[in-house]
């Protein structure tokens, strides 16, 4: 006579469960583009609520739309392809960049904008610390 053998699975379930809820747990998740930026500092910053187009400019070889990265030259397609074929005349764009960013750099961004048709730009500060 064969004896029965049964396999209890139920703890082995638990412990797995126990594993996975450990991992969700304590996994982070990066929610923005890993792009470290010194912003410069003013006394008037406030806050943008309606944005639709996200620039961070870094270095003319270096861009972000949104997450896509570009360069200079490429920056223009790009907006055009983020603004489709629709009207972007009532369109807002935030350009953030480095403080060590060259101001040709931060108007050749905007005058990239304004080809696009994009003509409400909000520049991204942090708030001073220090001011009254």
């Amino acid at each position: 006579m064969q004896p029965n053998v049964v396999i209890n699975l139920v703890p082995l379930i638990d412990v797995l469960l126990l594993i996975i809820i450990f991992f969700m747990i304590t996994t982070t998740f990066k929610l923005t583009p890993g792009i470290s930026l010194d912003l410069p500092s003013s006394s008037t910053a406030q806050n943008v609520k309606s944005s639709v187009l996200r620039i961070v400019a870094v270095s003319d070889a270096e861009i972000y739309v949104d997450k896509t990265r570009s360069d200079l030259a490429g920056l223009p397609a790009l907006i055009k392809k983020r603004m489709g074929s629709g009207d972007a005349a009532g369109l807002k764009a935030t350009v953030e960049g480095d403080r060590s960013a060259t101001y040709q750099l931060m108007v050749s961004v905007l005058d990239a904008l304004r080809r696009g048709g994009i003509d409400s730009v909000g520049l991204r500060t942090r708030v001073d610390q220090g001011a009254p």
